[in-house]
């Protein structure tokens, strides 16, 4: 019962995410070392959650991809690669130390960051904004000036056609 109690509750997951209490990772160490059960399920457990992450992974910029991998040498690389079956269940039966499993990046940036693509598109519609601005100022007061010159047309057309009759 408490078994099918470890499986269904969530425990696991949060052991995996990290989120487990101490009495929870306590009480999991003691049944994965007598429970094949549930070493097996932890085991399982483990690659779905890496496939689902890996497979909605973004990735980091590259700016900072750059400075993870300066900061990690490479047997740590190694260590993270994919492991066979028996050394996962070795790494899993060993006391996990309280290190966390995850490179510190520490960012000075604070403004927001725009994909290069959008960048050139803002820029071409501001130039496009203005060049249409200019444009449309021009069309007014030439619309302005005609209309000014049909008002003197008609107002000189009307002073001279009394004289002709």
């Amino acid at each position: 019962m408490k078994n099918y109690q470890y499986l269904t509750s969530g425990i696991l997951e949060a052991h995996l995410l990290g989120l487990a209490t101490e009495k929870e990772q306590e009480e999991l160490k003691h049944l994965l070392a007598t429970d094949a059960d549930v070493l097996n399920q932890l085991a399982e457990l483990e690659t779905e959650m890496e496939a689902y992450f890996l497979k909605n992974s973004v990735p980091p910029p590259p700016e900072i991809r750059e400075k993870i991998e300066l900061r990690i040498s490479e047997t740590e690389i190694k260590k993270w690669e994919e492991p066979t079956r028996e050394e996962f269940t070795q790494k899993s039966t060993e006391s996990r130390s309280n290190e966390p499993h995850y490179v510190n990046v520490e960012v000075n940036n604070t403004h927001i960051q725009v994909h290069k693509h959008w960048k050139t598109a803002f820029i071409a519609v501001f130039i496009l904004s203005k060049v249409f601005l200019i444009l449309g100022l021009y069309y007014y007061f030439k619309a302005d000036s005609l209309a000014q010159e049909v008002e003197r047309l008609k107002a000189a057309t009307q002073q001279t056609a009394p004289l002709g009759r």
